[in-house]
């Protein structure tokens, strides 16, 4: 005896069900975990798209502060034989707590002073330490928050930390992809318009970078 052949059709259709409901499972769990990333990185995409036109105004504020004997003297000690490396870390904690900067950076060490560049997303700063008297002197930059969010966008001077946030963002988007053309497969015989669009999405940018970009 033969299996009866409406057997074949069911088992299909519940293979189809069991990936539709995988698919749509990871297709919405990556496009919650990427929504405000992608929310932000369009947004700075048109930003970054017009820079030129909605550039803000940079906003300078200067700083000084004595640095204690004690510390003088440990700075002293610790001049290295390169010209950069990084500041002994009870001197970086005195730096962070008198001036609105990150100590992270490697300095840059001369015989009479230590020149510290803190750059930061939307904005720069630095710090110099006179190693004859102990004066420290900053100077903060900030361009704006059109600005700062730019420079997320490009990972510039954010850190590690944003790093790794834009490396599961990107991966994030990545399965929101990939599940969303397989979830176009499953459906694009009910939806005729599905692979013009698609394929309407890749001819457009492809056009405009072999016609008009040189």
């Amino acid at each position: 005896m033969h299996a009866p052949t409406s057997s074949r059709p069911a088992a299909k259709k519940s293979r189809k069900a069991f990936w539709l409901k995988q698919l749509h499972m990871w297709h919405w769990m990556s496009s919650a975990v990427s929504l405000i990333g992608l929310l932000l990185f369009a947004i700075t995409g048109f930003t970054l798209n017009h820079a030129a036109d909605i550039e803000g105004s940079p906003v300078v504020t200067q700083g000084s502060a004595q640095m204690p004997p004690a510390l003088l003297t440990r700075l002293k000690a610790a001049i290295p034989d390169a010209e950069k490396a990084p500041l002994p870390a009870d001197v970086a904690a005195w730096v962070e707590d008198s001036f609105p900067v990150k100590a992270r950076a490697e300095a840059e060490w001369s015989a009479d002073e230590v020149y510290l560049p803190a750059p930061r997303p939307g904005g720069d700063a630095w710090v110099a330490i006179d190693l004859a008297t102990g004066a420290a002197s900053s100077e903060v930059t900030s361009r704006g928050w059109i600005s700062y969010l730019n420079d997320l966008h490009k990972g510039r001077n954010s850190g590690g930390e944003w790093s790794l946030f834009i490396d599961i963002f990107s991966f994030a988007c990545l399965v929101f992809a990939i599940t969303g053309l397989f979830l176009l497969q499953l459906h694009s015989a009910k939806r005729k318009s599905t692979w013009p669009l698609v394929g309407l999405g890749l001819a457009i940018p492809a056009a405009i970078a072999v016609i008009f970009i040189h």
